[in-house]
C-alpha cells in the first residue's frame, strides 16, 4: 500500500522534536512510548542540550536530523514550530505530528501561528497531523507516538478530533482484548483532516472498521469523496448537535460545526452509519468489525434469562428484525432434546439451571431456520465461549454472569467474536447492517384495514355526538338522517355547504371507506352522498346507520383528542395534531386521567409540532386556551362517565378564538 500518508503510520525513522529526560516531561513520555510499543526502525532524540535519553544519545536541532526522515514528532513551545517546520522542509522531512497547543484553537494569534506552520509544512512537502493533538498510535508497525502506550491489535480504526475520546476508546477495545488497527487524534486539523484518514484506513489491509469522532467537517466536498470512494464501513460519532454545542466544538478546534440536520442528510445518502453517543461509536464499530452481516430479518433469540429476551424482542422489532415463530418441526425438535421446564417458543427461554451445552444443542437443531441467531447468557454460564461459531450471524449478549462472564467475555473476544453488555446494545449495534437496506428488513408499521369492523359495544357517531351534545362540548351542528329525504331535510336546517358522513357503528376509518363527503353545497350532492354511503356499508358488510349531516367548521387548525383505557392505569388522555401527524408520525402526547392545568399545557406544548398551534407564516395562532380547556372538560368527562372505553374526537378544529368537534367516536364497555 502506497500512500502520501504512509510515512506517518510506517516510517523506518522516527525523530521526537523536544525529546526530554525529565519522565515528568511530554517529550519523555512519548520517546518512551515509541521505544516500548516495538518500533523496529529508529529513533532520534532531538534536544537543545543534547541529553541522553533511555540510553539514546539526542542531536541538538532539528537541522541535524538525516536527510529523508519519515516522521518528526514536535513536542516544542508554538512559538518555535513554525521555524522548526521549515528547518523540517529542509532536512526533506515527509511528515510530522504536531502535539503542541496554542495555535488557531486559543485566539487570533495562535491561529496566525498556526497558518505560518502550515505554510512552512506545505512549502517542505510535509503532511502534517495537528496541531492541539494526542497524536498517533498504529500498533501494526509499533508506533505509539501518543499516550496511553497500548499495543492490543485490532481491526477498527479510531479517528478523532478530541485525543481524550478518542484514547478512552482505545482503552475499551483493548481492555476488551479486541484491539485497535489505528488511532489518530487530528486536533486542529492544519492539513490531515478526516477525509484523508478515511481514504487511508479504507486501504489499509489491518482495518475492517474506520469510526470517528468529529465537531465538523474541515472540507465537505474532501469528505464526501472520501466516504463514497471508502470499501469499509464508516461509523461518525458528530458532536455539536445544539446550538451551544456547536458554539463548544467551535472553540474547541475552531471547527465548523454545521447544521446537525444537513450533517444527518449526509450520513444518510452516502451510508454513514451514525452514532448518538460515544458507547454507540464503539459498538456500531464493533459489530460492524465482528459481527458478520445478515442475510434476512427472522431472528432466533435464545436465553437464559426471560427478561433480557423480551428487551431484546422489543428492540429487534423496532429495528427491522423479525422475532419469528419458531416451525412445526423445530418446535417438535426441541421438546425432544429440552427439559420439560424450558419455554419452547421465540424467544426461547433455557432457564436459569442451564449451561453451555444446552445451547450448543440448540444452536445445532435451529441451524440453518433462521437468518440471526441471538444468544443471551444471563448467568455465570461456564463454557459459553465455545456455543458461538465464529463467521457466523450469531449475535452475543452476556449479562448477570459475574467472574464467570469475565473471563468468558475475555475467550470470546480472543476468538474475535463480539460480545456486548446488555441485550439492547447488541441488538442496535446489529441493526447496523441491516439500516441502510430497508427492503429486505423493512421497519414495522401498524397494521390499518380499510373495512375493519369495531367491536359492537362501539356506537355510532350521531349517538357519539349526541353523549358530547348532553355533556356541553362545543360541536358542529349536526343531525340524523335515515334516508334521502331527511338527509335532504336536515342539509337544509342546517344551511349549506354540510358535511355528510357515515353513521354506521361498524366503520371506524369512514374516510378510507368512501363514507365522507365534504362540502356539498346543495341537495342533489345530498342526495347523491347518502346512496354512496349505503352502498358503502354494503361493499363492507357494516349495519346501516345512515347518514350525519353536519355543518361545516370555520377554518382553523385541526388536531385530535382521543381516550384509550389501560388495563392498569385506567383512561389516559391523548392529544396531537390532525391529518398525517397522528396517522403516520405518530406526533401525539399521553396523560393519565384525571388531568390537572399542567398536565393539559405539557400535553399540547411537548408534541414537535407545537409551533403549528401558535401561527406560522401569517396564520392566526389556534386558541391554546380553548384547547387546554377541552382536555381538562374530557378528562372531567370520563370521571363521569366510566363506561367510555375509547373516545376520539377527530377532527377538533381550533380557531383564533374557541374551537369545534367536527366528528366523534365512541366505544363503551360492555
Amino acid at each position: 500500500m502506497n500512500s502520501p500518508l504512509s510515512p506517518l503510520f510506517r516510517p523506518s525513522r522516527i525523530a521526537v522534536i523536544g525529546a526530554s529526560s525529565n519522565p515528568d516531561k511530554m517529550g519523555f513520555q512519548i520517546f518512551r512510548n515509541i521505544k516500548e510499543a516495538g518500533f523496529a526502525g529508529e529513533i532520534v532524540p532531538v534536544n537543545p542540550k543534547g541529553e541522553v535519553i533511555l540510553g539514546v544519545p539526542s542531536i541538538r536541532s532539528a537541522a541535524e536530523l538525516p536527510e529523508g526522515t519519515d516522521l518528526a514528532v514536535v513536542i516544542i513551545p508554538a512559538k518555535l514550530v513554525p521555524g522548526t517546520m521549515r528547518e523540517l522542509g529542509a532536512r526533506k522531512v515527509k511528515s510530522a505530528i504536531v502535539i503542541t497547543g496554542g495555535f488557531a484553537e486559543s485566539g487570533d494569534a495562535g491561529a496566525a501561528l498556526q497558518a505560518e506552520m502550515a505554510e512552512a509544512a506545505q512549502a517542505g512537502g510535509i503532511r502534517v497531523v495537528g496541531p492541539n493533538c494526542q497524536g498517533v498510535n498504529y500498533p501494526y508497525h509499533g508506533v505509539c507516538a501518543s499516550w496511553p502506550l497500548i499495543t492490543r491489535r485490532g481491526e477498527i480504526a479510531i479517528v478523532s478530533q478530541s485525543g481524550t475520546v478518542g484514547a478512552a476508546l482505545i482503552d475499551w477495545a483493548s481492555e476488551e482484548r479486541l484491539g485497535f488497527s489505528a488511532f489518530v487524534s487530528m486536533g486542529n486539523r492544519s492539513d490531515v483532516d478526516e477525509a484523508d484518514l478515511i481514504g487511508f484506513f479504507g486501504e489499509d489491509p489491518h482495518t475492517k472498521v474506520v469510526a470517528l469522532y468529529i465537531e465538523g467537517v474541515k472540507d465537505a466536498a474532501k469528505f464526501l469523496s472520501a466516504v463514497r470512494a471508502c470499501p469499509k464501513p464508516v461509523v461518525i460519532f458528530k458532536a455539536g448537535r445544539t446550538e451551544r454545542g456547536r458554539k463548544a466544538a467551535e472553540s474547541h478546534t475552531r471547527s465548523l460545526a454545521g447544521r446537525d440536520e444537513i450533517y444527518d442528510a449526509v450520513f444518510r445518502q452516502n451510508g454513514v452509519h451514525r452514532a448518538a453517543t460515544l458507547e454507540e461509536l464503539y459498538d456500531f464499530a464493533k459489530a460492524l468489525a465482528y459481527v458478520p452481516p445478515p442475510k434476512g430479518p427472522r431472528t432466533l433469540i435464545v436465553t437464559s434469562s426471560g427478561g433480557s429476551a423480551i428487551i431484546a424482542t422489543d428492540v429487534a422489532e423496532e429495528e427491522g428484525l423479525r422475532v419469528t415463530p419458531l416451525s412445526p418441526a423445530l418446535s417438535r425438535k426441541l421438546r425432544e432434546i429440552l427439559p420439560s421446564h424450558c419455554i419452547v417458543g421465540n424467544p426461547l427461554d433455557l432457564t436459569g439451571d442451564t449451561d453451555a451445552a444446552r445451547y450448543r444443542s440448540v444452536l445445532d437443531a435451529a441451524d440453518g431456520e433462521y437468518d440471526v441467531v441471538m444468544t443471551i447468557f444471563g448467568d455465570p454460564i461456564p463454557g459459553a465461549s465455545e456455543v458461538i461459531r465464529p463467521g457466523r450471524c450469531e449475535l452475543v449478549a452476556y449479562l448477570g454472569g459475574a467472574d464467570v462472564e469475565r473471563e468468558e467475555r475475555v475467550r470470546f473476544h480472543e476468538k474475535k467474536i463480539a460480545v456486548f453488555p446488555t441485550p439492547e446494545r447488541a441488538v442496535k449495534a446489529l441493526s447496523c447492517h441491516v439500516r441502510f437496506h430497508r427492503g429486505r428488513f423493512p421497519l414495522a408499521a401498524e397494521e390499518t384495514a380499510h373495512a375493519s369492523k369495531v367491536p359492537a359495544r362501539a356506537i355510532s357517531p350521531a349517538d357519539s355526538m349526541q353523549l358530547l351534545a348532553r355533556a356541553g362540548f362545543p360541536l358542529t351542528r349536526f343531525r340524523r338522517a335515515g334516508s334521502e329525504e331527511e338527509a335532504a331535510a336536515a342539509a337544509r336546517g342546517i344551511g349549506f355547504p354540510v358535511a355528510v358522513k357515515m353513521n354506521s357503528p361498524d366503520v371506524t376509518h369512514k374516510s378510507d371507506a368512501g363514507g365522507v363527503f365534504l362540502n356539498v353545497a346543495d341537495e342533489t350532492g345530498v342526495r347523491a352522498a347518502f346512496r354512496a354511503i349505503r352502498d358503502a356499508e354494503g361493499r363492507l358488510g357494516a349495519r346501516a346507520g345512515g347518514a350525519l349531516v353536519c355543518a361545516m367548521a370555520p377554518a382553523g387548525q385541526e388536531v385530535i383528542v382521543g381516550v384509550t383505557r389501560d388495563q392498569q392505569f385506567g383512561h389516559a388522555v391523548m392529544f396531537g395534531l390532525g391529518g398525517i401527524f397522528v396517522e403516520v408520525m405518530k406526533d401525539v402526547s399521553f396523560r393519565v386521567a384525571p388531568l390537572s392545568e399542567r398536565d393539559a399545557a405539557e400535553m399540547v406544548s411537548e408534541i414537535r409540532g407545537y409551533r403549528a398551534l401558535t401561527g406560522l407564516r401569517g396564520k392566526p395562532p389556534a386558541d391554546l386556551g380553548a384547547l387546554r380547556a377541552l382536555l381538562r372538560q374530557v378528562s372531567a368527562f370520563l370521571a363521569s362517565n366510566p363506561q367510555i372505553e375509547e373516545m376520539d374526537l377527530n377532527p377538533v378544529i381550533v380557531h383564533e378564538r374557541g374551537l369545534s368537534i367536527a366528528d366523534a367516536r365512541v366505544v363503551l364497555n360492555a
